[in-house]
């Protein structure tokens, strides 16, 4: 894809054709860059091992061929997806100083960021849809959560996210880019990237900012209302040691949520505060949440869900 960049001079306009952005990763403390690398190596290398991991560890065990796991499966590959697509790139930018992005992988980078986060937050709803139909109703769970519910369930997170978010990257591209092509931010968001139009970009991010929080919000508020039936449910057993056990179930789960969710609004909260904050904290922040995530998520599955646990150990000894 090719742009013109159209610049300030005493005719008028003039023009000059474009191809490429310049990402300025951190552009008050670049100083700070290659001990920066460091920490995000090596999160980068945990998320992308743990995930692999975990994946191999659900394909070869066959007991951990069941709906929760494959859907466990999917969270992971976009965990994989969005690292790959965010993290080597910044780390080029860090350690060789390869800033230009072409406008074509610019776009792309952000419609598989805009798309694979709201995949999963889709992803957390219909692992929570799991847990409430496994343990609200145990004894329709194997009619219910069968491998055509995954199939179906899959087909609708990648359709509703991926089409709906599509449009983010193509208003964003439409634009025309006027005076300079140098993002501040090391990853081309949205909001970095069409700030630099010189057209009116109201209906772009009014969209994105409908399209996101209805796609989170309606996930959220079908995660909660799960958990709220859980909890129920839960509150009105009295064998003993039933209740520890149905909590269990779903605890794993329900941290990877809380913490998709806290991150998610931190990052939220810096964004609409950026006047009181400097500029180098949300970009770093926006780069944590593909990364703290993704190398979490497994590690909180393997170390608390004992069937993982068993399945990691015998792919080791096979090694």
């Amino acid at each position: 894809m090719s742009r013109t960049l159209y610049m300030d001079s005493p005719s008028n306009y003039s023009t000059a054709p474009v191809s490429e952005f310049l990402l300025i990763c951190f552009p008050n403390y670049q100083s700070w860059q290659h001990w920066l690398s460091l920490p995000l190596s090596f999160l980068f290398l945990l998320a992308m091992g743990a995930n692999v991991t975990l994946l191999i560890t659900i394909w070869l065990e066959v007991s951990l061929h069941e709906p929760m796991y494959y859907l466990l499966s999917l969270l992971s590959m976009l965990d994989i997806m969005l690292c790959l697509t965010v993290i080597p790139k910044v780390l080029a930018i860090f350690w060789f100083d390869s800033k230009s992005i072409s406008f074509s992988a610019c776009f792309l980078q952000m419609f598989i960021m805009n798309s694979f986060l709201t995949m999963e937050s889709c992803t957390f709803m219909a692992m929570a849809y799991d847990r409430y139909v496994a343990i609200c109703h145990p004894l329709r769970y194997p009619t219910i959560i069968t491998d055509q519910f995954v199939i179906k369930a899959t087909i609708f997170v990648v359709a509703r996210n991926g089409l709906l978010t599509m449009p983010i990257p193509i208003l964003s591209s439409q634009l025309r880019y006027c005076a300079e092509n140098i993002i501040k931010n090391c990853i081309c968001t949205n909001l970095s990237v069409s700030k630099l139009s010189c057209d009116d970009i109201t209906f772009n991010q009014l969209y994105q900012f409908v399209a996101g929080w209805t796609l989170l919000g309606s996930d959220l508020i079908l995660i909660v209302l799960s958990y709220s039936f859980i909890l129920k449910a839960v509150l009105r057993i009295k064998a003993e040691g039933a209740m520890a056990k149905a909590l269990g179930t779903c605890g794993s789960h329900f941290i990877l949520i809380l913490f998709f969710s806290t991150v998610l609004l931190v990052l939220v909260i810096t964004n609409v505060a950026r006047k009181k904050i400097p500029p180098d904290v949300p970009i770093l922040l926006n780069i944590l949440h593909h990364l703290i995530p993704p190398a979490l998520n497994p590690i909180v599955y393997g170390v608390r869900t004992k069937e993982i646990k068993q399945g990691i150990q015998k792919l080791l000894r096979r090694l």
